[in-house]
């Protein structure tokens, strides 16, 4: 009979020299993207219903394809064949389906301020707020996995777990002047990235520290989180600067000559 094997969840540990050095250097472009006027806004109950509207409807593709870049990531695992790589394996795969069920979540949340699920599944960022998609969709397709990792649990979850906390404190305010429908159904996106969901950005430190075993894995693991975190304030200074400047979704007399 064989012995039954148990996984030990994932422990965090004290940062060596190297990775605190790492969480430190990134902590400030952090900050930006929580301390942006587009979330202190949105906390103060501030922010136009239109300004928000845009935010919830743009970032919707980053947050429904999530846990296709999780997948990506899982894809380039090797168990066994190189170090860390089983630890991030069971805790992508424990992870994307958590995921999957906040793409659900969003989409009542956006629904408390007027936007339907149809309206969020055809929506087409403007290219600023795309190019996170595009970037994370392409560090997961041909970067390490480590790099991967950095990019997008570390740099995005990061971030969007402490802007949470702002905002989850403020969207009552958007109720109290009719502009929104908020229960607990609306809230729930909000609640689990201001409470639990602050938990995957050290977790996701703790499997860099285990993946990048040399100087430049390091390296691209930083720097694929730092430029995660700039793409993400790109997107949010386009949302913010240009909101309701929407182009055309069809060109006028295209088919015409068909």
């Amino acid at each position: 009979m064989g012995v039954a094997r148990y996984k030990d969840a994932l422990t965090l540990t004290e940062h060596p020299s190297w990775a605190q050095r790492f969480w430190d250097a990134l902590v400030p472009l952090k900050d930006r993207v929580v301390d942006h006027p587009l979330f202190v806004e949105m906390g103060e109950g501030h922010l136009s219903l239109e300004r928000f509207q845009d935010a919830l409807l743009h970032f919707y593709p980053l947050v429904e394809n999530f846990p296709k870049y999780m997948g990506l990531a899982l894809a380039k695992t090797r168990a066994g064949r190189a170090p860390g790589h089983e630890d991030t394996k069971n805790w992508l795969i424990g992870n994307i389906r958590i995921e999957q069920r906040h793409a659900y979540w969003y989409q009542d949340w956006a629904a408390g301020f007027g936007l339907s699920r149809e309206r969020l599944e055809t929506t087409t960022p403007p290219p600023a707020m795309d190019a996170v998609n595009q970037f994370l969709w392409t560090t997961g397709h041909q970067g390490t996995l480590e790099e991967s990792i950095a990019a997008t649990n570390l740099a995005i979850e990061w971030a969007t777990g402490e802007w949470s906390q702002r905002v989850v404190a403020g969207v009552k305010h958007y109720a109290e002047q009719g502009r929104a429908e908020i229960n607990r159904h609306t809230m729930a996106w909000l609640r689990a990235h201001a409470s639990y969901d602050d938990a995957h950005p050290h977790e996701a430190m703790e499997l860099i520290k285990l993946l990048a075993v040399d100087e430049p894995s390091r390296r691209r693991a930083f720097t694929a989180a730092r430029r995660g975190l700039e793409y993400y304030l790109l997107a949010l200074d386009d949302c913010y600067r240009h909101s309701g400047e929407r182009a055309p979704t069809e060109l006028p007399g295209l088919l015409d000559s068909v």
